[in-house]
């Protein structure tokens, strides 16, 4: 399986996240909403580095490696390479939180989420699979193109 194959699977599972975080939130789901969202912005954020060649690293916030490669997102302004790091960074401090809780402070992650951070959650992710899509499909484009 080629990179672009691999990628636009990492989009897919992505897509479903968001999805499932959509749902969470009609159920008042706040702690999954903020979980999916992490994931989704992870495998997003992860299908556009594996599209433009870049080794993936295993752990979750890809943030610094999308700093360090900005030269191979020469697409995106800068700006927006600041924002898709930071949101992954700010999802990924919520990772274990949202699904264990606050053991130190012996808080499940029902007392810690609320609405209003689901709604950040969604925001942020909507934003970084949109940016994502938008790429993997304009390569796309330009691939089919050039067939």
């Amino acid at each position: 399986m080629n990179n672009s194959a691999m990628a636009k699977g990492w989009l897919r599972q992505s897509w479903r996240r968001l999805k499932s975080a959509e749902d969470a939130f009609k159920e008042k789901d706040y702690p999954y909403v903020v979980r999916q969202c992490q994931e989704c912005v992870e495998l997003a954020l992860k299908a556009l580095l594996m599209d433009v060649g870049v080794d993936v690293p295993k752990w979750h916030d890809v943030g610094p490696v999308l700093r360090r490669n900005a030269e191979k997102l020469s697409f995106l302004d800068k700006r927006t390479i600041q924002r898709l790091a930071s949101h992954s960074r700010e999802l990924r401090s919520d990772r274990e939180r949202s699904m264990y809780g606050d053991e130190e402070l012996e808080l499940p992650p029902e007392e810690i989420y609320e609405q209003y951070d689901a709604e950040v959650g969604l925001e942020r992710a909507r934003e970084v699979y949109e940016v994502c899509r938008n790429v993997l499909e304009r390569a796309k484009e330009t691939e089919d193109a050039g067939k």
